[in-house]
C-alpha cells in the first residue's frame, strides 16, 4: 500500500500571507464504504468490461477462422479480413493495458509507469490544489462570479416570499432558542452586570449625548416635542386657574380688599394663558427660539464644557446606581429568554411577526433599491477577496493533505468506479478502429506489392 505523504509546499510570501501549517504524519483513511449508487455504477461497470472483452474475443475468433481459410484454404478475401482481425486485437490489448495501467499494475506485473493513480495519489492531490488554487480562487474570478450572480437581488428576491421568510425565522428562533436554553440565566446576569454595566459606567455619556442633540436639533425632529410641551402647559394653566387666585391671595398684602385680589388674579390669570396660547399656536414666538438656543447650548456643553460632562458623567452614575435600575438589569435577561421561547413555540406571536415582516420589507428593498444593492454586493466582493487573498493556501491545504491521508487502492477504486465504465469504450474503440487500420494498411500493401 502506497503511504508517501505529498511534499509541503511553501506557503506564498509576502506581508498578508500566514504562515504555512505544520503538518503531521497521518495514518492514511478509508474514503467509506460502497453504498447502492456505487453497487449499481460497479454492475455497469462489470457489463462493460465483459462487452470490451467480448470485441477482442470476437476479434480473436475472426482472426483465427480466417488465418485458416487464408492458408488451408487460399481465399484472398480472408485475408483482408484476417489483417482487420489481427490489427484489432493488437488495438484492444494496446488499450486494454492503457486503461488498466491508470488503477494497477496489468497482470499484477510491477511494469514501470503502471499503477499510476496510486503511485501518483499525492501528486494528483497537489495538482488539484493547485488547480482550484489558481482557476477557482482567484480573486478576479470569484468578484466576476459574484457580479454576474448578483447576490443581493437573488437573496432580496427569494426573503421577499413570505414562505421563505416564514422559513427563515423559523430557524432563526430555533436557533436562539437552542441557545438561551444552554446558556445559564445567573451566568448571563453576571455578564450583564459585570461587563455591560461597567462599560456604561467606562464610556464617558456627555460626549455622545450632546452629539445626538445636535443631530437631532439639526433635523429639526426636537420641534414635536416642544409642541407637546407647549400644548401641555397651555391646557395646564387652563385647568388651574383657582390655584392662580390662591396664590395670588396668600401673597396680596392683608389689608387689600378680597375683591382687589379677585381682579388681580384674574388679569394675572388672562396674561399668563394668553401667553401659553401664543406659544403653543406660534411656531416663530421668541419663546420656541429661546428654547432652540438653550438646547443648542446645552449640546455644545455636553461635549466641550468639562463642568456639564461631569454633572452628566453624575446623573449616568446615580441613574445606573438606582435599585430599581440594577433590579431591571438584573431581571432583563429573564425578560429576553421569555420573550425568544414564547416566539419559538408560537408561531403567531408578535415578536416572530415582526422579525418575518422585516424580512420580507428588505427582500422588497433589495428587489428595487439598486443602491443598497450595490453597497451589499460590494461588501461581499469584499468579504469573498479578502478570504481568497490570505486564506487560499489554507483552503488548497485542505484538499492536498485530504488526499495525501486517502487510502491508495481504495482511492483507484473509487475513481476506476466513477470513469472506468467510459474508459471501457476506450478498449472498444480502440479494437474497431484498429481492426479499420489494419484493413486499410493490408489493402495499400497488397495493392502496392
Amino acid at each position: 500500500m502506497h503511504t508517501s505523504r505529498a511534499p509541503e509546499r511553501p506557503a506564498p510570501s509576502g506581508p498578508s500571507s500566514p504562515p504555512a501549517p505544520t503538518t503531521r504524519a497521518e495514518p492514511l483513511v478509508p474514503l467509506g464504504g460502497f453504498g447502492p449508487n456505487d453497487e449499481v455504477k460497479r454492475r455497469d461497470l462489470r457489463r462493460m468490461k465483459m462487452l470490451a472483452l467480448g470485441f477482442f474475443v470476437g476479434a480473436t475468433v475472426i482472426f483465427l477462422i480466417t488465418k485458416y481459410l487464408e492458408v488451408n484454404q487460399g481465399l484472398v478475401w480472408a485475408g483482408y479480413v484476417r489483417a482487420s482481425a489481427e490489427a484489432g486485437m493488437v488495438g484492444a490489448l494496446a488499450d486494454w493495458f492503457a486503461v488498466t495501467a491508470l488503477f494497477r499494475h496489468p497482470l499484477r506485473i510491477p511494469i514501470p509507469h503502471t499503477a499510476i493513480i496510486p503511485r501518483k495519489k499525492d501528486v494528483i492531490g497537489d495538482s488539484l490544489g493547485d488547480f482550484v488554487g489558481e482557476n477557482f480562487l482567484s480573486e478576479s474570478v470569484i468578484r466576476d462570479k459574484l457580479d454576474r450572480v448578483g447576490i443581493s437581488r437573488t437573496v432580496g428576491g427569494w426573503i421577499a416570499k413570505q414562505e421563505n421568510a416564514d422559513r427563515i425565522t423559523a430557524e432563526l428562533t430555533a436557533a436562539a432558542r437552542g441557545i438561551v436554553t444552554v446558556l445559564r440565566d445567573e451566568d448571563v446576569q453576571n455578564l450583564v452586570e459585570s461587563v455591560a454595566v461597567r462599560k456604561l459606567l467606562e464610556i464617558p455619556i456627555g460626549p455622545p449625548l450632546g452629539k445626538a442633540l445636535e443631530g437631532v436639533l439639526a433635523d429639526g425632529a426636537h420641534k414635536r416635542l416642544v409642541d407637546l410641551v407647549c400644548d401641555r402647559a397651555y391646557d395646564w394653566v387652563a385647568d388651574n386657574q383657582e390655584m392662580v387666585l390662591r396664590v395670588v391671595h396668600e401673597r396680596a398684602p392683608s389689608w387689600t380688599p378680597r375683591f382687589v385680589d379677585e381682579m388681580v388674579a384674574d388679569k394675572v390669570f388672562a396674561e399668563i394663558r394668553g401667553y401659553a396660547w401664543n406659544v403653543k399656536n406660534d411656531p416663530d414666538h421668541q419663546l420656541r427660539h429661546a428654547i432652540d438656543r438653550y438646547l443648542a447650548e446645552f449640546a455644545q456643553d455636553l461635549q466641550h464644557d468639562e463642568t456639564t460632562i461631569e454633572r452628566a458623567e453624575q446623573v449616568k452614575r446615580q441613574f445606573v446606581e438606582h435599585p430599581e435600575v440594577q433590579h431591571f438589569i438584573g431581571r432583563a435577561w429573564t425578560v429576553v429568554k421569555g420573550m425568544v421561547l414564547d416566539a419559538a413555540e408560537d408561531p403567531s406571536n408578535e415578536l416572530r411577526l415582526r422579525v418575518r415582516d422585516a424580512l420580507v420589507g428588505l427582500g422588497r428593498r433589495l428587489e428595487t433599491d439598486a443602491e443598497l444593492r450595490g453597497k451589499i454586493d460590494g461588501w461581499v466582493a469584499d468579504v469573498a477577496g479578502y478570504v481568497v487573498r490570505h486564506y487560499r493556501h489554507e483552503i488548497t491545504t485542505l484538499i492536498t493533505e485530504t488526499v495525501a491521508r486517502w487510502d491508495a487502492q481504495e482511492t483507484s477504486k473509487k475513481i476506476e468506479l466513477q470513469v472506468g465504465r467510459d474508459l471501457q469504450w476506450i478498449r472498444i474503440n480502440g479494437t474497431v478502429v484498429g481492426a479499420l487500420a489494419g484493413l486499410v494498411i493490408y489493402t495499400i500493401s497488397e495493392l502496392i506489392i
